[in-house]
C-alpha cells in the first residue's frame, strides 16, 4: 500500500471534481475561499458520522436524514465562515436551499447532495452571497479547473494549514484510491473533533459496507484525539465511494476488504494527526497510552479524565514533568483505580514503578517534557482494558486566542 501526505485533496480518487472558491460568507471581504463544491458524475455510495451533541446544526440534521433514506449521492457542499448552527427553522430551510441550487446547477436531485458548513454558531447565512458563489463554483467544475486544492482551502476557520492525504493498492482488478480532507484545530474532542472530514474512494462498495468501514475508523482515529475538552454543534465525516475503478470491495473478497478497511484508517488516522498537529496555538502533542485498565471503558475514561485536565496541559505547556496531577486526574476518573499498582513513564522514561516515584530520573523527565512531540504511558495493573490518545497542551496564546473571534 502507498501512501502520500499533502496532495491535492479530493482529486486525487479517480472520478471526483472539486471547487473552491470566494463568495464572503464572513461579509468581511478578505478574500478568503469559503465555500466548496465536491461531486462525481457517477453516483454514489454514501456513509457519515455526526456529532453526538444534543445540539446540532441543520445541515448535520439534514445528513443524517439523507443518510436514513438510503439515497444514492453525487455531491457536497461547504461553506466556512458560519455554521448555520442554533439558528432555528431558517438554518434549515437554508440548508435545502444549499441543496437545492447545487442540484439545480449540476441537474442533479436535491437528495443527492450533502451539505456540510463550519464557523461561527447563532448566525443566519448570507444565502444570496452562497448561492452566486454555489453558481460560480459549479461553473469552475464544468469549465475542469483543477480545484483539489481550492476545496481544501474553502472549508477552513482557523486552521493555519491544509489537511489532505491518499492511500492507494494494487488489486487484480485495478489500484484502488482513498483520498481525504479535513478541517479542525479548536473544540477538538470526540465524538468527533469539530472537525469536517471527507473521505472519497474509486472503489465500488454498497452504503452499509461503507459506513461500517467508516465508523471503526472513526472510533479508531477522530474519536482518540482531544485539544480542549469540547464537542461542536457541526462535527461531520462524510464518505462517497463512486466505483470509477470497477473494484468491488464486499465481505466475498476479503484480502480486498481488508485493505480497504486500512487505508481508510490510515487516511483518517493522518488527518486526525494533522488536525492536532495544527491545534489552536498549541505547543505541544502527546500521545497518552493507557492500559491495564478493568476493561476499555475504564481506560478511556481515565486517558480523557488526563487529557482534558486544564493543571495537566498547562504544566505539560509549562515543560513541568507533574506526574502528581496526572494521576490525580486518573483517580477522580472514579474507575477503581489503585496508585500502588500504577506505573508511569514519560517517553520510556519511567516515572513511578508500583506507585514509588523514581525520582533519580527527574532531570531526564524534564527533557521529555520540554520536547515538541512525547508519549505518556500509564500502566494501572489491573486488567486488560486499553485506550490510546491524542492530545495537546494549554497556552496563555490559547487563551488570546478565543477571547474573541
Amino acid at each position: 500500500m502507498k501512501f502520500y501526505e499533502n496532495v491535492d485533496g479530493l482529486t486525487e480518487a479517480s472520478g471526483f471534481f472539486c471547487a473552491g472558491i470566494h463568495c464572503d460568507v464572513r461579509g468581511k471581504r478578505d478574500g478568503r475561499i469559503d465555500l466548496g463544491i465536491v461531486y462525481s458524475k457517477r453516483p454514489c455510495s454514501g456513509a457519515g458520522v455526526f456529532t453526538t451533541n444534543d445540539v446540532k446544526a441543520a445541515p448535520v440534521l439534514h445528513g443524517q436524514a439523507l443518510l436514513a433514506e438510503g439515497s444514492e449521492f453525487h455531491a457536497i457542499v461547504v461553506n466556512s465562515g458560519n455554521a448555520n448552527a442554533c439558528s432555528g427553522p431558517q438554518g434549515e430551510v437554508d440548508t435545502r436551499t444549499m441543496a437545492s441550487e447545487v442540484a439545480r446547477q449540476l441537474r442533479l436531485k436535491a437528495e443527492q447532495v450533502f451539505v456540510c458548513s463550519t464557523g461561527r454558531i447563532g448566525e443566519p447565512l448570507p444565502m444570496s452571497r452562497i448561492t452566486a458563489g454555489i453558481r460560480d463554483a459549479v461553473q469552475d467544475i464544468e469549465d475542469g479547473v483543477d480545484g483539489g486544492m481550492g476545496f481544501q482551502q474553502a472549508i477552513l476557520t482557523s486552521d493555519t494549514t491544509t489537511k489532505s492525504c491518499l492511500a492507494e493498492f494494487e488489486t487484480t482488478d485495478g489500484t484502488v484510491r482513498v483520498a481525504g480532507v479535513a478541517k479542525g484545530s479548536g473544540m477538538i474532542e470526540p465524538n468527533m473533533a469539530t472537525m469536517l472530514a471527507f473521505i472519497v474512494t474509486d472503489a465500488c462498495l454498497p452504503s452499509q459496507l461503507l459506513q461500517d468501514t467508516l465508523k471503526i475508523a472513526t472510533e479508531k482515529t477522530f474519536n482518540r484525539i482531544t485539544i480542549d475538552g469540547d464537542m461542536s454543534t457541526n462535527d461531520t465525516v462524510l464518505a462517497l465511494a463512486n466505483g470509477f475503478s470497477n473494484v468491488n470491495v464486499s465481505e466475498k473478497t476479503p484480502d480486498i476488504l481488508a485493505d480497504f478497511q486500512t487505508a481508510v484508517e490510515k487516511v483518517c488516522a493522518c488527518l486526525a494527526r494533522k488536525m492536532i498537529g495544527d491545534g489552536e496555538k498549541v505547543t505541544k502533542l502527546i500521545e497518552l497510552v493507557v492500559n491495564g485498565a478493568p476493561n476499555d471503558a475504564a481506560a478511556e475514561k481515565v486517558a480523557r479524565n488526563i487529557a482534558n485536565s486544564l493543571l495537566v496541559k498547562t504544566s505539560w505547556y509549562g515543560s513541568d514533568p507533574n506526574w502528581g496531577r496526572i494521576v490525580d486526574a486518573a483517580g477522580y476518573a472514579k474507575v477503581g483505580v489503585d496508585f500502588s499498582k500504577m506505573e508511569l513513564f514519560y517517553n520510556e522514561i519511567p516515572v513511578l514503578d508500583k506507585g514509588k516515584a523514581l525520582t533519580r530520573n527527574k532531570d531526564k523527565w524534564k527533557e521529555v517534557v520540554a520536547e515538541k512531540q512525547f508519549s505518556i504511558h500509564l500502566d494501572l495493573n489491573l486488567g486488560q482494558g486499553e485506550c490510546n490518545l491524542l492530545t495537546t497542551d494549554l497556552s496563555e496564546a490559547y487563551v488570546d486566542f478565543n477571547k474573541s473571534e
